[in-house]
């Protein structure tokens, strides 16, 4: 695979700026890439990226095409030196995709501010993965945010491939191409710089389960998993390889364990939540103390014999209100099972099952519609939703005393679902369909 590649000690640039020739080769595993937004003479090491830079497999990276329709606006500022002296903006989301030479967890900085006006940004990793949220600057004002993004392939070891869905293959596909993709949104973004560089020595956190945890590609559906990235520092990274309809003995079958085991190192986290869809499974055998039980008790043990450790889940529940406004349970002994396995094997748990309970109750009957991706929806939340449902997550991983525990945000606020965010101060950018890039 072909890209420009920009070393530190490296000087190119594009679109008829002066500079030293740049040279197509094969990406070194320890490549910095170093893009310089704007227009003008790019900072020195820097890639000069202006608003016609449109994605090619040639250069291996680019803006999406689709984001050229909303215009993307390249701004200068005199007497502002290196990568402040200009930024790219839009009134719509936009997208910019890097060719990297393997996957893996890589550590992203971004510069963002303007020299003369506010700006506010939000920036999306992949499939609309939440990495930072409203970063705001004043006039004059710039920062250097970084948050670790993780990309995966396929690929096993040995030559085979997890077996993915069709929706995986086509517009899921920026979850398992050799790309990063980065979405810009919010009231005023201002991108002035993007470094990338890999990030192979810092513990994962796998996450396995379904749709109420993968990355869910459009909107108004959102996810517990896409939302977590956002509450951590960057000095830990989160693979998601949860995926809707997903099924505990689904996963072992297509692989996705399999993937999981060739990738998880000693000190990496593993975060499964399943039971929406095991509960939908009928045969000889096959129940929640059975057939499911013996399926998480396996991969607990497998995780561990890697030197990783587990943490149990149970599933969230679905809004189901009784006549005295109280959630009812509607995965049958799902749950329980969950919770069994978890004191059987040792295993930290986090009831989310009984934690999503009182979230819904705190909001009652009708202001919990809120929280869904639509008022027929009683499964799937919104952006709302499954924020709060991820800040549960991560005070679960705190009320465990998990040693990932450290790595959690430092202006993190301890969190109760009785006393959850308030809707109307709810403030986030929605993300646009874009079709993945070939």
């Amino acid at each position: 695979m072909t890209l420009f590649l920009t070393l530190l000690s490296a000087a190119i640039l594009l679109n008829g700026c002066s500079s030293s020739k740049p040279a197509q080769a094969n990406m070194p595993e320890t490549a910095i890439y170093k893009f310089d937004f704007g227009s003008g003479e790019p900072a020195p090491g820097y890639i000069r990226v202006m608003p016609s830079t449109v994605y090619a497999a040639r250069t291996g990276f680019g803006f999406h095409p689709d984001s050229l329709q909303p215009l993307i606006t390249a701004v200068s500022r005199e007497g502002e030196t290196g990568v402040r002296g200009g930024f790219c903006t839009s009134e719509q989301p936009f997208f910019f995709s890097v060719d990297l030479p393997r996957e893996g967890n890589y550590r992203v900085t971004v510069t963002l501010g303007d020299s003369e006006a506010a700006s506010r940004t939000t920036v999306k990793a992949e499939l609309r993965r939440l990495m930072l949220r409203g970063v705001e600057t004043e006039p004059g004002e710039f920062v250097r945010k970084s948050f670790i993004a993780n990309t995966r392939t396929p690929d096993l070891p040995g030559g085979g491939k997890v077996n993915l869905h069709e929706r995986e293959q086509t517009f899921e596909a920026w979850a398992w191409d050799n790309k990063l993709t980065l979405e810009f949104s919010d009231r005023r973004p201002a991108l002035c710089a993007l470094e990338i560089e890999p990030a192979d020595n810092l513990s994962t956190i796998y996450l396995l389960g379904n749709s109420t945890v993968c990355d869910q590609a459009r909107e108004p559906y959102n996810s517990w998993g896409q939302m977590l990235t956002a509450f951590f520092q960057p000095e830990v990274a989160i693979a998601n390889h949860a995926e809707s309809g997903e099924t505990i003995s689904g996963a072992i079958a297509l692989g996705r364990l399999t993937k999981i085991y060739s990738l998880i190192r000693p000190g990496d986290y593993l975060l499964m939540q399943f039971g929406h869809n095991d509960m939908k499974l009928k045969g000889e055998g096959i129940g929640a103390f059975t057939s499911f039980k013996s399926d998480v008790v396996d991969v607990v043990r497998e995780i561990r014999r890697r030197g990783a450790f587990p943490v149990l889940i149970t599933p969230v529940q679905r809004r189901n209100f009784d006549e005295n406004n109280q959630i009812i349970n509607s995965h049958e002994d799902y749950p329980e099972a969950m919770r069994r396995a978890a004191r059987e094997e040792n295993v930290p748990l986090i009831d989310l099952h009984a934690l999503s309970k009182i979230l819904y109750e705190a909001f009652g009957p009708e202001e919990s519609i809120k929280l869904f991706s639509v008022p027929e929806d009683r499964t799937h939340h919104n952006n709302f939703g499954s924020y709060q449902l991820a800040r549960c997550i991560v005070q679960g991983i705190i009320d465990n005393r998990l040693e990932i525990a450290q790595f959690v945000r430092e202006d993190w606020q301890p969190y109760h679902p009785a006393h959850p965010d308030a809707i109307a101060e709810w403030d986030f950018p929605t993300s646009p369909r874009k079709k993945p890039l070939p």
